[in-house]
């Protein structure tokens, strides 16, 4: 326990007492660093008996200093304060110094943390990435904390609240500095700040435990970047750090300024002055955690793009999640700052992503790629739209949140489509941007399909890519959700329709030769039918059929159920009116010469043809499959 104050002349009978300003100067004086070569080498807080004796010299040189002993004891008793205030400043640095390792593997255990703060297992990062997560995963094992040896002598905590470390549902206080060293410490600036180095005692502490808060820092991956720094990084570069930040930022907030703090009130809260358990905490981490948030802030006020998107309510959603930690944390009015800088970022992160989105939303609507992609297949844009947009549906609890406006449209702005509020008008202002972001996307891609030559790729092409956008919402619960079935029909509608306009385009001139029109005639033949008539239809069947198959193998229909229920929709046509064209006319081509000219192709050969059709295949490609065949 602590050594007790004892009045002037208490007597000599305790061995462990010091009575007397002289033995009290004594005691001091051999202590003296500057005057002794043991005093210098050797330490007094790593024996009990001499704490003892120093701290009650110190108590009694005090004791002299306040009562007015005269001139001459007054002279002695100041020169002799200086020297030991100097050394428990030395003594208090030691022993801060001996317990500053930055916090390890045996600091902490939690299985809820352990989770928070575990690597993704897709991400691949360089090694030592993977030496900073095993860092970090060591930050969140708990086990029992340790305590200084070789001490006889009975410590109790300073606030006799009985345990050190303790926890709540997120914040993890641990122990930092065994209990017998912060006791102490607690001693030590008791009588520092009794006499007058207040001043001197923060500023030891704070050098000391900031250096401790650096190292956890640098296990933890916290690089000191300033703002400019973090703006200069390229995205790759910036989206492993903010994955890296989260994690760490939960840790330093719930672990290890949690923990600091509560080491400062345990230090600090029986000392007497005011408030400098506040002073100390500050004077120790408010470098590190401006260090810390500097980062999310330098992300908040980047440049904004959409690939930032998501990363951006990561931080937000993190930010959002340790602001309650933060404000339990830094609670004390000299903290004000810390908190007020946690929740600024966090609106500019909102800002952000609001900015973001309307910015995605021009971007999709002025993509200014005028070249056909080849075989009227899916555009990139649409993939990525539709990959970008299923992420933001995953991202919905945040978002809902954050998108409080409609979509709205610039009324001077031609170049944009309508759009009806009044179908969709049950839907909140996340899904009615969602469903924008779809509508704009396929304004874009209408524009896109003009630039086809030929009419029927063109409505293959939106076909094509309005069935990739339904897809990809029924693939999704919660896009799904958000655009409703009412909307989904809609779209369903559109592809379909593109699919009847395909089929007229590319197929009417085909089944135009199968009509019985123009073979008829009033002349020679019993029959009717003009065989000169019935010969230049079957060549203009066959020379049309060979070009639609030679340039529509080519075409792309990417889903395989979409291009079957294509092609047997065009075989419902095309193969019974051929069928029955072949019924009526071939035996008026049999009876004449070179029938072969003329009917090239049975129906079952057409059908056979049709199902080549739409899988990208090239010329030489098309010729290979009929060799083999």
């Amino acid at each position: 326990m602590e050594p007790q104050e004892q009045t002037h002349g208490s007597s000599d009978g305790d061995d462990c007492s010091v009575s007397g300003f002289d033995s009290a100067e004594k005691v001091i004086m051999k202590w003296d660093a500057t005057a002794s070569e043991e005093a210098r080498e050797k330490m007094i807080f790593t024996d009990p008996q001499e704490v003892k004796l120093y701290l009650h010299a110190v108590d009694e040189i005090q004791r002299y200093v306040s009562s007015s002993p005269g001139e001459d004891l007054e002279s002695r008793a100041s020169s002799a304060i200086q020297i030991a205030m100097a050394r428990l400043e030395d003594e208090f640095r030691n022993i801060l110094v001996s317990h500053s390792s930055p916090i390890n593997s045996d600091s902490l255990m939690s299985s809820s943390s352990h989770a928070e703060v575990e690597e993704d297992n897709n991400n691949n990062e360089e090694e030592d990435n993977n030496n900073n997560q095993e860092e970090e995963t060591d930050l969140l094992k708990r086990t029992g904390s340790s305590s200084s040896s070789g001490s006889a002598t009975t410590v109790r905590l300073p606030t006799g609240r009985g345990s050190y470390s303790r926890s709540t549902s997120s914040i993890r206080e641990i122990e930092l500095i065994p209990i017998d060293a912060v006791v102490y410490l607690s001693w030590i600036a008791r009588r520092m700040v009794s006499a007058g180095y207040l001043r001197e005692c923060i500023q030891v502490y704070g050098s000391v435990r900031k250096s401790a808060v650096d190292s956890s820092f640098r296990r933890l991956g916290i690089e000191k970047l300033s703002i400019g720094d973090v703006q200069r990084l390229n995205w790759e570069a910036l989206e492993q750090k903010i994955r890296r930040w989260i994690r760490a930022a939960k840790v330093c907030v719930r672990v290890v300024f949690a923990s600091e703090k509560l080491l400062c009130e345990h230090v600090f809260e029986s000392v007497g002055a005011v408030n400098i358990h506040e002073a100390c905490f500050m004077e120790t981490v408010k470098g590190p955690a401006i260090q810390l948030f500097n980062f999310a802030e330098a992300i908040s006020i980047s440049r904004r793009s959409p690939e930032k998107l998501f990363k951006i309510l990561d931080l937000h959603d993190a930010l959002i999640e340790l602001l309650p930690d933060i404000e339990s944390v830094f609670d004390l009015k000299s903290s004000d700052s810390i908190r007020v800088q946690a929740a600024e970022i966090l609106s500019r992160l909102a800002e952000a992503a609001r900015g973001i989105l309307s910015e995605f939303e021009n971007a999709v609507l002025r993509e200014p790629s005028r070249v056909p992609v080849p075989g009227g297949t899916i555009h990139p844009l649409t993939r990525y739209v539709m990959n970008y947009i299923s992420l933001i549906s995953e991202y919905r609890p945040t978002l809902v949140d954050l998108i409080m406006s409609k979509p709205s449209r610039n009324a001077t702005d031609t170049n944009a489509p309508e759009m009806d509020f009044s179908e969709v008008e049950n839907k909140g202002p996340l899904a009615l941007h969602l469903i924008w972001i779809i509508l704009i996307l396929q304004f874009n891609l209408e524009g896109k399909s003009k630039y086809y030559r030929d009419a029927a790729l063109s409505h293959l092409f939106v076909m094509n890519n309005v069935h990739y956008i339904v897809q990809k919402i029924k693939g999704s619960t919660e896009l799904r959700e958000m655009i409703g079935d009412l909307y989904l029909r809609k779209l369903t509608g559109k592809f379909r329709q593109a699919a009847t306009y395909y089929q007229r385009a590319a197929w009417v001139k085909v089944l135009y030769c199968l009509r019985d029109e123009g073979l008829r005639t009033k002349g020679s033949f019993a029959s009717g039918v003009s065989r000169s008539a019935l010969r230049e239809r079957f060549k203009s069947f066959n020379a049309l059929f060979e070009e639609v198959h030679r340039v529509q193998s080519q075409w792309l229909v990417p889903d395989s159920q979409l291009r079957e229920e294509l092609k047997i929709s065009i075989l419902e046509k095309l193969s019974p009116a051929y069928r029955s064209f072949l019924g009526r006319f071939r035996s008026h081509i049999e009876s004449g010469k070179h029938p072969e000219n003329y009917i090239k192709i049975t129906v079952e050969e057409l059908e056979t043809e049709v199902l080549d059709l739409f899988e990208g295949l090239t010329a030489t490609q098309q010729h290979q499959r009929r060799r083999s065949e």
